[in-house]
Protein backbone atom coordinates (compact mmCIF):
# COMPACT_ATOMS: atom_id res chain seq x y z
CA UNK A 1 0.00 0.00 0.00
CA UNK A 2 1.14 3.74 -0.52
CA UNK A 3 3.03 5.30 2.21
CA UNK A 4 0.98 8.53 2.54
CA UNK A 5 3.55 10.20 4.48
CA UNK A 6 6.33 10.24 2.11
CA UNK A 7 6.88 12.87 -0.26
CA UNK A 8 4.62 14.84 1.33
CA UNK A 9 5.89 17.37 3.32
CA UNK A 10 4.81 21.11 2.59
CA UNK A 11 8.57 21.90 2.98
CA UNK A 12 9.63 24.15 -0.02
CA UNK A 13 13.43 23.13 0.35
CA UNK A 14 14.50 20.29 -2.07
CA UNK A 15 16.53 16.67 -1.18
CA UNK A 16 17.50 13.94 -2.44
CA UNK A 17 13.54 12.47 -2.59
CA UNK A 18 12.44 15.57 -4.63
CA UNK A 19 14.77 14.71 -7.29
CA UNK A 20 13.89 10.85 -7.61
CA UNK A 21 10.21 12.12 -7.74
CA UNK A 22 11.39 14.23 -10.81
CA UNK A 23 13.50 11.31 -12.43
CA UNK A 24 10.71 8.63 -11.73
CA UNK A 25 7.96 10.91 -13.61
CA UNK A 26 10.65 12.29 -16.86
CA UNK A 27 10.79 7.91 -16.89
CA UNK A 28 6.95 7.21 -16.52
CA UNK A 29 5.70 10.23 -18.60
CA UNK A 30 2.94 9.60 -16.40
CA UNK A 31 2.59 10.29 -12.48
CA UNK A 32 0.52 7.50 -11.98
CA UNK A 33 2.98 5.46 -12.88
CA UNK A 34 5.43 7.21 -11.77
CA UNK A 35 3.80 7.06 -8.15
CA UNK A 36 3.58 3.23 -8.57
CA UNK A 37 6.59 2.75 -9.33
CA UNK A 38 7.51 4.75 -6.18
CA UNK A 39 4.94 3.25 -3.97
CA UNK A 40 3.84 6.54 -2.96
CA UNK A 41 0.01 8.67 -3.53
CA UNK A 42 -0.43 10.35 -6.57
CA UNK A 43 -1.74 13.77 -5.11
CA UNK A 44 1.75 13.37 -2.62
CA UNK A 45 3.74 12.78 -5.97
CA UNK A 46 2.19 15.98 -7.48
CA UNK A 47 2.90 18.07 -4.33
CA UNK A 48 6.44 16.93 -4.59
CA UNK A 49 7.17 17.73 -8.11
CA UNK A 50 5.80 21.17 -7.23
CA UNK A 51 7.57 21.81 -4.53
CA UNK A 52 10.78 21.48 -7.08
CA UNK A 53 9.75 23.52 -9.27
CA UNK A 54 8.73 25.78 -6.85
CA UNK A 55 12.21 25.84 -5.03
CA UNK A 56 14.06 25.88 -8.71
CA UNK A 57 11.75 29.07 -10.01
CA UNK A 58 11.23 27.54 -13.32
CA UNK A 59 8.62 24.63 -14.46
CA UNK A 60 10.16 21.33 -15.80
CA UNK A 61 7.03 19.29 -16.49
CA UNK A 62 4.66 20.27 -19.49
CA UNK A 63 0.99 19.06 -18.19
CA UNK A 64 -0.82 20.22 -21.23
CA UNK A 65 -1.17 16.38 -22.60
CA UNK A 66 -2.34 13.10 -20.99
CA UNK A 67 1.23 12.01 -21.35
CA UNK A 68 3.41 14.30 -19.73
CA UNK A 69 6.37 16.06 -21.60
CA UNK A 70 9.27 17.90 -19.96
CA UNK A 71 9.74 21.54 -21.03
CA UNK A 72 13.23 22.47 -22.37
CA UNK A 73 14.25 23.16 -18.51
CA UNK A 74 13.19 19.99 -17.39
CA UNK A 75 15.59 17.96 -20.08
CA UNK A 76 18.18 19.78 -19.41
CA UNK A 77 17.65 19.80 -15.22
CA UNK A 78 17.09 16.27 -16.21
CA UNK A 79 20.53 15.63 -16.44
CA UNK A 80 21.66 16.96 -13.60
CA UNK A 81 19.33 15.34 -11.31
CA UNK A 82 20.49 11.85 -12.63
CA UNK A 83 24.40 12.64 -12.25
CA UNK A 84 23.30 13.73 -8.44
CA UNK A 85 21.33 10.60 -7.74
CA UNK A 86 24.35 8.40 -9.61
CA UNK A 87 26.98 10.40 -7.19
CA UNK A 88 24.97 9.55 -4.10
CA UNK A 89 24.37 6.42 -5.19
CA UNK A 90 27.74 5.49 -6.07
CA UNK A 91 28.81 7.13 -2.41
CA UNK A 92 26.50 4.52 -0.42
CA UNK A 93 27.66 1.82 -2.54
CA UNK A 94 28.71 -0.55 0.76
CA UNK A 95 30.78 -2.79 -1.88
CA UNK A 96 32.85 0.56 -2.89
CA UNK A 97 33.27 1.25 0.54
CA UNK A 98 36.94 2.88 0.01
CA UNK A 99 37.78 3.13 -3.40
CA UNK A 100 36.85 6.02 -5.67
CA UNK A 101 37.18 4.64 -9.73
CA UNK A 102 37.49 7.41 -12.04
CA UNK A 103 35.25 6.19 -14.95
CA UNK A 104 36.21 7.29 -18.35
CA UNK A 105 33.96 6.39 -20.78
CA UNK A 106 33.01 5.72 -24.46
CA UNK A 107 30.92 5.10 -27.02
CA UNK A 108 33.20 2.72 -29.14
CA UNK A 109 36.78 2.54 -29.74
CA UNK A 110 37.92 4.48 -26.52
CA UNK A 111 41.20 5.98 -28.22
CA UNK A 112 42.21 3.53 -30.42
CA UNK A 113 46.00 2.28 -30.47
CA UNK A 114 46.37 5.47 -27.29
CA UNK A 115 43.79 3.38 -24.73
CA UNK A 116 46.76 0.74 -23.64
CA UNK A 117 49.10 3.40 -22.78
CA UNK A 118 46.92 5.73 -21.10
CA UNK A 119 45.47 2.95 -19.26
CA UNK A 120 49.36 1.96 -18.25
CA UNK A 121 50.71 5.52 -17.38
CA UNK A 122 47.37 5.90 -15.51
CA UNK A 123 47.91 3.02 -12.69
CA UNK A 124 51.58 3.84 -12.93
CA UNK A 125 51.45 7.87 -12.11
CA UNK A 126 47.95 7.50 -9.62
CA UNK A 127 48.03 3.72 -8.50
CA UNK A 128 45.23 5.02 -5.55
CA UNK A 129 42.72 5.97 -8.27
CA UNK A 130 41.66 3.10 -10.47
CA UNK A 131 40.76 3.91 -13.91
CA UNK A 132 37.61 2.19 -15.08
CA UNK A 133 37.12 1.96 -19.15
CA UNK A 134 33.09 1.88 -19.63
CA UNK A 135 31.68 1.10 -22.68
CA UNK A 136 28.31 2.98 -22.85
CA UNK A 137 26.75 3.09 -26.59
CA UNK A 138 23.11 3.75 -25.86
CA UNK A 139 23.64 7.70 -25.90
CA UNK A 140 25.81 10.03 -27.97
CA UNK A 141 27.82 11.43 -25.27
CA UNK A 142 28.49 7.88 -23.24
CA UNK A 143 26.85 8.57 -20.24
CA UNK A 144 29.16 11.59 -18.62
CA UNK A 145 25.76 13.95 -18.56
CA UNK A 146 23.77 11.74 -16.90
CA UNK A 147 26.86 10.48 -13.78
CA UNK A 148 27.53 7.00 -15.30
CA UNK A 149 31.13 8.15 -15.82
CA UNK A 150 33.05 11.40 -15.02
CA UNK A 151 34.81 11.61 -18.35
CA UNK A 152 33.66 10.69 -21.99
CA UNK A 153 35.52 9.98 -24.83
CA UNK A 154 33.91 11.37 -27.63
CA UNK A 155 33.94 11.86 -31.51
CA UNK A 156 32.49 14.51 -33.42
CA UNK A 157 29.98 15.51 -30.48
CA UNK A 158 28.33 18.32 -31.93
CA UNK A 159 27.47 21.09 -29.01
CA UNK A 160 27.22 19.49 -25.73
CA UNK A 161 25.05 21.72 -23.13
CA UNK A 162 26.53 22.04 -19.27
CA UNK A 163 29.87 20.00 -20.07
CA UNK A 164 33.31 21.00 -20.42
CA UNK A 165 35.23 19.94 -23.45
CA UNK A 166 39.35 19.40 -24.61
CA UNK A 167 40.10 18.72 -28.21
CA UNK A 168 42.50 15.83 -28.38
CA UNK A 169 43.31 15.18 -31.77
CA UNK A 170 41.51 14.37 -35.44
CA UNK A 171 41.31 10.88 -37.16
CA UNK A 172 40.85 9.95 -40.31
CA UNK A 173 38.30 7.76 -41.92
CA UNK A 174 38.66 4.26 -43.40
CA UNK A 175 36.04 2.51 -45.56
CA UNK A 176 35.29 -0.51 -44.00
CA UNK A 177 34.16 -3.69 -46.04
CA UNK A 178 33.95 -7.62 -46.39
CA UNK A 179 37.58 -9.09 -47.15
CA UNK A 180 36.18 -10.61 -50.33
CA UNK A 181 34.33 -7.22 -51.94
CA UNK A 182 35.51 -5.86 -54.72
CA UNK A 183 36.76 -2.66 -52.99
CA UNK A 184 38.41 -4.07 -50.87
CA UNK A 185 41.54 -4.81 -52.87
CA UNK A 186 41.87 -1.30 -53.24
CA UNK A 187 44.80 1.00 -51.90
CA UNK A 188 41.79 3.96 -51.31
CA UNK A 189 38.96 4.68 -51.97
CA UNK A 190 36.64 8.04 -52.22
CA UNK A 191 32.86 8.49 -50.64
CA UNK A 192 31.82 7.97 -53.84
CA UNK A 193 32.77 4.58 -54.10
CA UNK A 194 30.16 3.61 -51.64
CA UNK A 195 27.99 5.26 -52.55
CA UNK A 196 25.82 2.80 -54.47
CA UNK A 197 26.14 0.46 -51.44
CA UNK A 198 23.99 -0.22 -48.34
CA UNK A 199 25.60 1.67 -45.50
CA UNK A 200 25.76 0.64 -42.24
CA UNK A 201 24.61 3.01 -39.79
CA UNK A 202 24.75 3.67 -36.04
CA UNK A 203 22.37 6.60 -35.36
CA UNK A 204 22.57 7.24 -31.84
CA UNK A 205 26.21 7.19 -31.49
CA UNK A 206 28.21 6.66 -35.10
CA UNK A 207 30.29 9.53 -36.79
CA UNK A 208 28.69 8.66 -40.52
CA UNK A 209 25.23 9.62 -41.50
CA UNK A 210 23.94 10.59 -44.94
CA UNK A 211 25.33 14.22 -44.79
CA UNK A 212 29.33 12.92 -44.89
CA UNK A 213 28.32 12.52 -48.81
CA UNK A 214 27.88 15.69 -51.30
CA UNK A 215 24.21 16.74 -51.66
CA UNK A 216 22.44 14.26 -54.38
CA UNK A 217 25.36 11.80 -53.92
CA UNK A 218 24.19 10.07 -50.85
CA UNK A 219 23.74 5.94 -50.22
CA UNK A 220 19.94 5.07 -51.29
CA UNK A 221 19.88 2.20 -48.29
CA UNK A 222 21.04 2.80 -44.98
CA UNK A 223 21.23 -0.85 -42.52
CA UNK A 224 20.91 0.39 -39.06
CA UNK A 225 22.83 -0.57 -36.52
CA UNK A 226 22.75 -0.63 -32.67
CA UNK A 227 26.45 -1.07 -31.68
CA UNK A 228 29.66 -1.30 -33.06
CA UNK A 229 29.50 -5.33 -32.62
CA UNK A 230 26.37 -5.60 -35.14
CA UNK A 231 28.23 -3.26 -37.22
CA UNK A 232 31.27 -5.51 -37.85
CA UNK A 233 28.95 -8.20 -38.51
CA UNK A 234 26.58 -7.18 -40.97
CA UNK A 235 29.94 -5.68 -43.15
CA UNK A 236 31.79 -8.82 -42.22
CA UNK A 237 28.67 -10.71 -43.84
CA UNK A 238 28.70 -8.35 -46.78
CA UNK A 239 25.36 -6.99 -46.16
CA UNK A 240 26.72 -3.87 -46.20
CA UNK A 241 29.45 -0.97 -45.88
CA UNK A 242 30.40 0.94 -43.22
CA UNK A 243 33.04 4.24 -42.77
CA UNK A 244 35.13 4.53 -39.47
CA UNK A 245 38.16 6.24 -37.75
CA UNK A 246 41.70 4.87 -37.30
CA UNK A 247 40.91 4.14 -33.87
CA UNK A 248 38.71 1.29 -35.04
CA UNK A 249 40.90 0.09 -37.20
CA UNK A 250 43.34 -0.95 -34.35
CA UNK A 251 40.77 -1.71 -31.88
CA UNK A 252 38.44 -3.65 -34.27
CA UNK A 253 40.88 -6.29 -36.31
CA UNK A 254 38.82 -8.78 -38.29
CA UNK A 255 40.15 -11.34 -40.80
CA UNK A 256 36.78 -10.86 -42.93
CA UNK A 257 37.22 -6.97 -42.56
CA UNK A 258 39.08 -4.40 -45.00
CA UNK A 259 40.06 -1.17 -43.74
CA UNK A 260 41.22 0.82 -47.08
CA UNK A 261 41.63 4.71 -46.51
CA UNK A 262 38.76 6.86 -47.63
CA UNK A 263 41.00 10.00 -49.22
CA UNK A 264 38.05 12.86 -49.29
CA UNK A 265 36.05 12.35 -46.30
CA UNK A 266 36.38 14.94 -43.42
CA UNK A 267 38.55 14.12 -40.54
CA UNK A 268 36.80 12.94 -37.11
CA UNK A 269 37.33 15.17 -34.28
CA UNK A 270 37.93 13.82 -30.93
CA UNK A 271 37.46 15.17 -27.70
CA UNK A 272 36.72 14.97 -23.97
CA UNK A 273 34.05 15.89 -22.40
CA UNK A 274 32.79 16.22 -18.43
CA UNK A 275 30.73 17.78 -16.24
CA UNK A 276 31.25 20.87 -14.59
CA UNK A 277 31.70 20.95 -11.36
CA UNK A 278 33.77 17.61 -11.93
CA UNK A 279 32.21 14.44 -10.61
CA UNK A 280 35.61 13.08 -9.55
CA UNK A 281 38.71 15.21 -8.07
CA UNK A 282 41.39 13.28 -10.71
CA UNK A 283 39.17 15.09 -13.66
CA UNK A 284 41.96 17.34 -14.16
CA UNK A 285 44.69 14.64 -14.08
CA UNK A 286 43.38 12.30 -16.46
CA UNK A 287 42.44 15.52 -19.24
CA UNK A 288 46.28 16.22 -19.10
CA UNK A 289 47.59 12.90 -18.97
CA UNK A 290 45.37 12.12 -21.80
CA UNK A 291 47.13 15.02 -23.95
CA UNK A 292 50.39 13.96 -22.93
CA UNK A 293 49.18 10.40 -24.41
CA UNK A 294 47.73 11.88 -28.02
CA UNK A 295 51.21 14.33 -28.42
CA UNK A 296 53.49 11.28 -27.95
Amino acid sequence: MPKRGWLCSEVMTADLRHLRAFLAIAAEGNVTRAAARLHVTQPALSRTLRQLEAHLGVRLVDRSTHHLELTAAGERYRQRAEAAVAAVDAALDPSAAGVWPLRLGHAWSALGARTTMLLRRWALLHPEVPLELLRIDDERIAGVGRGRCDVAILRDPGPVAGLRTARLMSERRFAVLAVDSPLAARAELFLSDLAGEPVAMNAVTGSTTRGLWPAGAAPERVVPVGNTDDWLVVIAAGRAVGVSTEATVAVYPNPDVAYVPLVDAPLVEVVLAWAEPVTHPSVPALVALAAEVVAA
